[in-house]
Formats: C-alpha cells, sequence, structure tokens
C-alpha cells in the first residue's frame, strides 16, 4: 500500500512566473502532488532551490541519480525517505538535486501517505493535537527586493483577529483595499502598483507607510470592530552594506538600528517585528528582543533559515521570541519540524510562511496547523495566496466539527 510506484518531477511556473518544479508520488492507488516556491529575498544560509544549471539540471541529477533509489520505497518512513533524499544530492546544501526539488519530493510523499491513510496532511503531520488555527498575516504595503521604488523596508503586514479564520482574512484585505485607495487619492496622476506578493507599492518613505498602514488599519478595525495587529520585516539583510543599514535618506549604525527597530514596537504599536537586523547578528537581535518582548514578537527568518543549528544558537543568544517557518529554505519536512520541535520548546512562536514566489500549493495552511502556528504569512489577495487562507478555512471548519 505504502511502496512507492513511480515518481514524476515537471516544471511548472510560479508567480513570478519564473519555472520552478512539481512533483507527484504514486503509491499503490494513492498519490500526492506538491510544488516548491522559490524567494526573491533569501537567506544566506538556505539551501540553494535550484542547482548551478537551473530547474532542468536538477531534474536531470533526480532522474540521474535518484529517482531509482525511491522506487519500492516505503513512502510511510518519512524521515529515512528525507534522509535519504540529502545522502543522494551528497552536497550540505542540496548544491546538486536543488532544494526546491527536494521540497517537492518531500512534501509530495507526505501528502501521498496522508491521502493512503485517508486523513488530512495536517493530521498526519500534527497528529491528534494539531487543533489550533493561526491568524492570517497578510503584505499591504511592500518594498525592498519585492518592488522597485518602494520602501525601504520590504513588509507592512496586518493580522486581523476576527472569530474565525475566514473573517480575519477577509479583513487583511479590507485593509488592503483601503491602502489602494488612500495611495490613488495621493498619487491622482500615476499608476499604484504592487509587489511581489500583491502588496501595494508606491513611492514613498517607510515613515510615511508607517502613518498609511496606521490610518487604513484604524478605519478598518472601527469599521470591522476588530482589532488588527501590525507587523513588518525589515528584510535588514538586504540594506545592510559596508557595516551601515542604509535607508533612502540616511545610514543608521549597528546601535541605531537596534533603536529603530525598538521604536516600532514602543512608539508605532507593532506586535510582529521580522529580521530587524543583519541576519549575522544574533546578538543585536538579543537586544532588541530584550527591550520589546512583553509589547512584540521578534521573528527571525533569514537569521535561522529553518536551520535547526541556527536554531539552537538563538535560542542560547536569546536573539528571539519568534521564527518563520518555510520549508523549502531547508529542504524537506523533517528538517523543517525538527526546527520547528526545537523552536517551540524554548518558548518561541513560530510562523508559516510563503514566498514571494509562489505556486498554488496549500502545503503550508496544513503546516501551519500541524504546528500549532501563531500566524501564517501568506498575503491578502491574489490566486496562490488565497490558495492557502481559504484552505485554512475549509480546515477550521472541519475542526469545527470534530
Amino acid at each position: 500500500m505504502f511502496e512507492i510506484q513511480d515518481v514524476k518531477m515537471r516544471k511548472v511556473i510560479d508567480s513570478r512566473g519564473n519555472y520552478t518544479v512539481e512533483a507527484t508520488v504514486i503509491l499503490d492507488g494513492f498519490c500526492g502532488v506538491s510544488s516548491a516556491p522559490a524567494g526573491a529575498s533569501t537567506g544566506a544560509t538556505e539551501v540553494l532551490a535550484f542547482p548551478k544549471g537551473g530547474v532542468d539540471s536538477g531534474i536531470e541529477f533526480f532522474n540521474r541519480n535518484v529517482k531509482s533509489s525511491l522506487m519500492g520505497f516505503h513512502a510511510i518512513n518519512q524521515v529515512q525517505l528525507d534522509s535519504m533524499l540529502k545522502d543522494l544530492d551528497g552536497s550540505d546544501n542540496f548544491s546538486n538535486l536543488g532544494g526546491n526539488l527536494a521540497t517537492a519530493i518531500s512534501m509530495a510523499n507526505a501528502k501521498a501517505v496522508a491521502n493512503a491513510l485517508k486523513i488530512p496532511l495536517y493530521r498526519y503531520v500534527g497528529g491528534n493535537l494539531a487543533n489550533s488555527i493561526p491568524r492570517p498575516m497578510g503584505n499591504v504595503i511592500g518594498g525592498g527586493k519585492h518592488t522597485r521604488n518602494g520602501t525601504t523596508i520590504q513588509e507592512f503586514l496586518v493580522s486581523s483577529q476576527g472569530k474565525t479564520f475566514l473573517d480575519s482574512a477577509y479583513t487583511n484585505a479590507m485593509v488592503h483595499r483601503r491602502i489602494g485607495e488612500m495611495l490613488s487619492d495621493r498619487f491622482k496622476d500615476q499608476s499604484v502598483g504592487v509587489g511581489d506578493e500583491r502588496a501595494w507599492t508606491a513611492n514613498i518613505s517607510d515613515e510615511d507607510a508607517i502613518e498609511l498602514l496606521k490610518a487604513a488599519v484604524k478605519e478598518v478595525s472601527s469599521e470591522r470592530k476588530m482589532e488588527i495587529k501590525l507587523g513588518l520585516d525589515f528584510a535588514a539583510t538586504s540594506f545592510f552594506e559596508n557595516g551601515k543599514y542604509v535607508y533612502r535618506d540616511r545610514k543608521l549604525n549597528k546601535d541605531e538600528q537596534i533603536d529603530y527597530a525598538i521604536s516600532m514596537a514602543k512608539d508605532h504599536g507593532f506586535y510582529f517585528v521580522e529580521d530587524p537586523m543583519v541576519d549575522t547578528d544574533f546578538d543585536g537581535f538579543a537586544k532588541v528582543t530584550a527591550a520589546i518582548r512583553d509589547k512584540a514578537i521578534v521573528v527571525g527568518d533569514d537569521l535561522y533559515t529553518t536551520n535547526v543549528e541556527r536554531v539552537k544558537k538563538g535560542i542560547e543568544m536569546k536573539s528571539s521570541n519568534g521564527i518563520l517557518i518555510k520549508v523549502n529554505q531547508i529542504g524537506t519536512l523533517t528538517a523543517t519540524y525538527e526546527a520547528v520541535k526545537v523552536a517551540t520548546r524554548s518558548g518561541m512562536k513560530n510562523t508559516i510562511s510563503h514566498r514571494s514566489g509562489e505556486t498554488t500549493d496549500n502545503f503550508i495552511a496544513h503546516l501551519a496547523v500541524a504546528f500549532s502556528s501563531t500566524f501564517i504569512k501568506s498575503g491578502t489577495i491574489g490566486g496562490e495566496r488565497l490558495a492557502k487562507l481559504n484552505e485554512l478555512a475549509r480546515i477550521e471548519e472541519d475542526l469545527l466539527v470534530l
């Protein structure tokens, strides 16, 4: 029943119009299909999405060196399968197979087994304790590597705290819509665009974006009678140059950047503060966390890259009280699970996340439930983003029935 009969690998197109990969794992009468996303803002310690030759090179390596070893493998042994993928690649960072191919195979295998067992993916990964629904965290104003001529800070986020997941996701979309209206009123003679994650982008300063966000949230929160938490992703590594944090109008040293990050929570009420420092500065993260941990979640993304060894270092140095989780940063479901387990035991809150180049695969919706994630960071609009949000609305409905 659980023996792998075949594994098919194909190219598909992601939300930025680039090639990525999709895997189908076929068992006796059941199958699982999964595609891997790709990030524009990537951490230096992530595994490589694709080998040097790109997608085609990864598929060629898979067909030549990996596929035959998967035939007949007992798919329910997820840990062994994921370990075998790493061994067959033969490198520390999936530089031969590609982390995206490993991710697609690993997730497709888990889906195939869940289908064979006739249980949802979240239940297969998380067990009977997987019963909590995360809050949606959506990008509404974008900059950094996701846009051109946008804000220096990469993402301005909202998380509505409604009675149901769908109410919350809809309210996030209302904030997105209101910001679009406000930007259109401000820039009457020019078009206002959206970035990779469908967040609004415009030629405004970070300070203008903060005020715009707060104004829109105040209006929508009052209308919907709902709390809306504020978040932001500095993606500070992307504008760290020669020891300075280079904004449009100024350059900040380490201590000044720490103070600026702290001010986001203390002066502006941001609850979710992601990657405020360069991804090598565990100490700088710790100083931000020490100052605002009672008010906010300081989240490491590029700092950790879903790597359990980096997570352990962050725990030792008290670098953050939150972690962002992305499967294709590390390449397999097992390695992701280990990072989440270690982080959770230390008291960190985890947020499962999409990538800027997404597919319509909804596996992160299931992992958010399996990992008891505080938030799922998956945008506010756009089909590839809604695939995750609408799936969580369905999962919430299923859990209410149980």
